[in-house]
């Protein structure tokens, strides 16, 4: 029969919290007051000194307005309808139904972020996040291990703090769909689409209760939001939240300890004001030294854990705001070594760059010198000596990269080697040659004529008179035009 009751819903899903239970007085009654006295005050009334084998318990169940990492959520209409449903229902582990641990006893609403009471009127126009809070018992006999464990949760020095966390689970049979622009969680930021949508069907398969990614494009995101008949199945106890909220209490305000019906409770939680109670004595505590043992017979527990909230508050944001100027000055500083880093690189490419040219520009200027130089060598020679092209290319090839000691010592070297090439001394060798040889034609004649005259020859008789004597024969033939002279 129940099981035939739970599936008569179409859908189911869960929104989850971490559990942070007051730690006793014991352990640290000051850190107790501190963590969630505002969450305590949802705590039920039960007598623990006759009732050892319970653990009273609150702790914010679910974040209103805000997507859970199910991709799911539900609106302030849905949350005022149903959160008194969670009354009387069952606490199990990992939302086994056969292991059943505890029972919900009181439900509420509290201020996303600060925990603060919030009735029915303060909430009923939110569009924002707010929390759904829920108080009960566990029962100690049925799972002593989890109930030590709770209590260790909140204690910042156990290896379990923090590690339990409360999932309720809804059913349901209506959804609507919300797209989302970017990051935010808060449904209030994006756009719903009814379930009569031509879109819908199509765009429904994207959720991730039906296997999607929750996405429609890399900057749209698309969430379910649970509607209509909404009915709480329970509390289950896991170590997978799957929302933004935090924390149990396991202790009580002193504020819940006269109340001896459940339903009075509820109602004065619904409109409980943390400042309301007149019958205090008001004592301001402005400095650690003023809890003392006399003080705090004077001053509610209230007012003790809103000094150490402020403190705490004081301190945090003192540290975030230090934090924040040391992150801006790294942050600055980094962005002036890596513009620096950027400066000192660039300038380096162009010292490289003129370095390159400089380089270039002194191998030209190398490169031209070197031929002015050459060429003015060269010249000297063929103004100062008569050269054949078979001659000023052994020149050329030996002077080219010569030193000015070394070619002074080439110059002085050539001149004995090209003395006969010198210009003028062609003409004046020419003279001297034709000098010697007309010299040389004459002695030659004489010497020859001399020993003609000297051998007697006959001559015939018939010979004439005007025949050429041998003499004159031999002058002429070796008369000075006669001969080539080189």
């Amino acid at each position: 029969m129940v099981r035939n009751l739970i599936m008569n819903f179409k859908h189911t899903t869960t929104f989850s919290s971490v559990l942070k239970p007051l730690v006793s007085e014991e352990k640290d009654r000051y850190l107790a007051l501190a963590s969630l006295v505002e969450v305590g005050n949802f705590i039920p009334n039960v007598d623990t000194d006759k009732n050892i084998d319970l653990l009273p318990i609150a702790f914010n169940a679910a974040v209103v307005n805000r997507v859970n990492k199910n991709g799911d959520v539900i609106d302030t209409d849905t949350a005022l309808a149903a959160y008194k449903n969670f009354i009387n229902k069952p606490i199990n582990i990992e939302h086994n139904r056969e292991k059943i641990v505890g029972v919900i006893l009181t439900a509420g609403f509290s201020e996303f972020g600060t925990d603060t009471i919030l009735n029915e009127e303060q909430i009923k126009e939110l569009k924002g996040p707010f929390n759904i809070t829920l108080g009960g018992v566990i029962w100690k006999i049925a799972n002593p291990t989890l109930a030590e464990k709770i209590e260790e949760s909140s204690d910042t020095t156990s290896n379990n703090y923090q590690s339990v966390s409360a999932s309720w689970e809804l059913g349901f049979n209506d959804y609507n769909l919300v797209v989302i622009e970017g990051e935010s969680k808060n449904i209030e930021d994006g756009s719903e689409i009814a379930n009569n949508h031509d879109s819908f069907e199509s765009m429904k398969q994207s959720l991730r209760a039906f296997g999607g990614s929750g996405k429609l494009d890399k900057s749209k995101f698309i969430y379910r939001k649970v509607m209509g008949n909404v009915v709480p199945l329970g509390i289950g106890l896991t170590e997978n939240p799957a929302a933004d909220v935090k924390g149990i209490a396991i202790s009580k305000p002193e504020e819940l300890k006269s109340e001896a019906n459940l339903e009075e409770n509820i109602s004065k939680i619904e409109n409980l004001n943390v400042n309301t109670d007149i019958n205090k004595k008001v004592m301001k505590i402005t400095s650690i030294k003023d809890i003392t043992d006399e003080s705090l017979k004077q001053v509610s527990a209230s007012q003790v854990s809103d000094f150490i909230e402020q403190e705490l508050k004081s301190a945090s944001e003192k540290f975030a705001a230090e934090k924040a100027t040391v992150e801006n000055q790294l942050k600055a500083t980094k962005e002036n070594l890596d513009s620096l880093i950027v400066n000192q690189e660039n300038l380096q490419k162009e010292i490289n760059s003129l370095k390159e040219a400089l380089s270039t520009a002194e191998a030209e200027k190398q490169k031209i010198l070197a031929a002015e130089q050459f060429n003015e060598r060269m010249n000297g020679f063929d103004s100062e000596y008569d050269l054949d092209d078979e001659t000023r290319q052994v020149l050329a090839s030996e002077i080219a990269d010569m030193s000015d000691e070394a070619f002074a010592a080439y110059k002085n070297k050539m001149a004995v080697f090209l003395k006969n090439k010198k210009k003028g001394a062609k003409m004046e060798k020419t003279e001297d040659d034709s000098k010697e040889a007309k010299a040389s034609v004459t002695e030659v004649v004489e010497e020859v004529a001399d020993k003609a005259e000297k051998k007697v020859v006959d001559m015939p008789m018939t010979s004439s008179a005007s025949q050429q004597t041998f003499f004159e024969k031999y002058k002429q033939a070796f008369d000075y035009e006669g001969f080539v002279v080189r």
